[in-house]
């Protein structure tokens, strides 16, 4: 398995065979410009989105005809297994700023976990049924989503081989939102990328937990 870091919360998931899957596609100098990430013009298998506001469900720019999965439940693409867990979006059941969706994708013999834009602590029911998540993509820059101490105590319950950070301020990002580097205050095992696509495989999964830092590059 390949993933790439788009920036946001979009990353691409490509399997060994070369399915594509995209997560949550920001649209391009969204929300008055406060969103700077590149346009995204991928051609993706399948496209997943977490929740419907502009910086996670812009599939305009996509090329080909993707499947579009924005809803919970159980799919399949291109040999690709697809598991839509609901969850919310705030702290208060939705009513603040709606649903959100966790997707879960087994590709290659890995389980990854994108979390979209949680925005609670998740409960140790919660937590079983999601299983065994190898790879964790998880929303750290709270304000909209869960914050760092939250993302912290999740990461520390689910318990993946590896914890990419997303939804944080950048330098692209005008959100009122924290930096990856107030989430990785204090921890150990922190491992930055060189580049935004790296390849992981089971063998090459790392014992205990690891934080991977992915790079944006303009």
């Amino acid at each position: 398995m390949r993933i790439k870091w788009f920036g946001h919360s979009a990353f691409g998931i490509i399997s060994k065979s070369g399915k594509f899957v995209l997560t949550d596609p920001y649209e391009p100098n969204g929300y008055n410009g406060a969103v700077r990430y590149k346009p995204i013009t991928v051609n993706a298998d399948a496209v997943t989105i977490s929740h419907n506001h502009a910086d996670h469900n812009y599939t305009k720019a996509l090329s080909g005809t993707p499947a579009i999965i924005d809803k919970k439940g159980n799919y399949e693409v291109t040999g690709i297994t697809i598991t839509g867990i609901p969850t919310y979006h705030d702290a208060r059941q939705g009513r603040e700023r709606g649903n959100n969706i966790i997707f879960i994708y087994e590709i290659d013999g890995l389980r990854l976990a994108h979390c979209g834009d949680l925005g609670h602590l998740l409960s140790d029911k919660e937590i079983t049924a999601l299983g065994r998540i190898d790879i964790l993509l998880i929303p750290v820059g709270g304000h909209f989503t869960i914050d760092t101490e939250q993302a912290t105590e999740i990461t520390q319950k689910i318990g993946p081989k590896i914890a990419i950070p997303m939804h944080y301020k950048t330098e692209v990002l005008d959100f009122p939102v924290s930096g990856a580097d107030e989430f990785l205050k204090g921890k150990k095992n922190i491992k930055r990328i060189s580049t935004p696509e790296v390849a992981i495989t089971r063998e090459t999964l790392p014992p205990e937990t690891e934080i991977w830092i992915l790079p944006y590059q303009q």
